[in-house]
């Protein structure tokens, strides 16, 4: 299996995910040549992409969807009411590329993708987990709290994107309106640089995990701070960052944290 972070952040969002014979993405929350110029630099093709997984209709998760699905004859999984409320935004899709996902799970050639709830302010919203063989990868971002469900569905993964989109100082005290700070602390809104840390004691075990911190506010949070942040909380109870858990960050504007596993 192979893993990349496309683009990471409240600007946009794109997760690529391969096995020998399949590649899909996650989202593609930029414009179509942003997602394109980022699969060449990770030296892959975006005529090759098998599919394309839409976790929810914001446009940061969205924008360059429909673009990339007519360039390249790409076929659209969702949900049925999340393709509901994004189709406007898409534009003309062809119809043998619309695939509702009418259950949890789709295989493409050697890649099982499972879709699970994710508690955030969309129609339907959800997360992803993939499988290659016996190896997972998990994209958990838009979280307003960890939910049971949540950790039921990537606690048993390899790699994680895991969502650390602000500090809650910051947020209280930061620019934005006031409704808009209820909406980000809500349970339907954005996972905090604590709650992250919490999250990953919760799903460590004896499998070693890679988890990389994403969709990080640029408003609200920084790098360094939700990454000491996390690894603040998880020394404190006593797990060993680089042993049980590898920690490491999503860029916003490059593809980072590529990995073969």
């Amino acid at each position: 299996m192979r893993f990349c972070s496309l683009y990471s952040g409240s600007s946009g969002n794109s997760t690529f995910i391969a096995s020998d014979n399949s590649r899909i993405l996650i989202d593609a929350g930029l414009s179509g040549k942003s997602i394109e110029k980022a699969l060449v630099d990770i030296n892959e093709n975006p005529s090759e992409v098998d599919g394309i997984f839409v976790t929810h209709e914001h446009l940061d998760h969205i924008k360059g969807v429909g673009i990339l699905s007519r360039k390249y004859n790409i076929p659209i999984y969702a949900n049925e009411l999340t393709w509901n409320a994004m189709k406007n935004t898409l534009g003309k899709i062809k119809d043998e590329n619309i695939k509702i996902m009418d259950s949890e799970s789709v295989s493409i050639k050697d890649l099982d993708i499972i879709a699970y709830r994710i508690p955030h302010d969309a129609a339907s919203p959800s997360g992803y987990k993939v499988i290659s063989g016996n190896k997972v990868a998990c994209v958990a971002t838009d979280l307003g709290y960890f939910s049971d469900e949540v950790k039921c569905s990537i606690k048993d993964a390899d790699v994680i994107l895991l969502e650390s989109n602000h500090d809650v100082e910051m947020l209280k005290f930061g620019p934005y309106p006031y409704v808009l700070k209820r909406r980000i602390l809500s349970d339907v809104g954005h996972l905090s640089n604590d709650d992250c840390g919490k999250a990953i004691i919760d799903i460590v075990s004896g499998k070693k995990k890679k988890i990389v911190l994403g969709h990080l506010s640029k408003t609200n949070n920084y790098p360094d701070l939700a990454y000491k942040t996390v690894i603040n909380i998880l020394t404190e109870s006593g797990i060993e960052v680089g042993g049980d858990v590898a920690i490491s960050m999503a860029e916003r504007s490059i593809p980072s944290n590529y990995m073969e596993l």
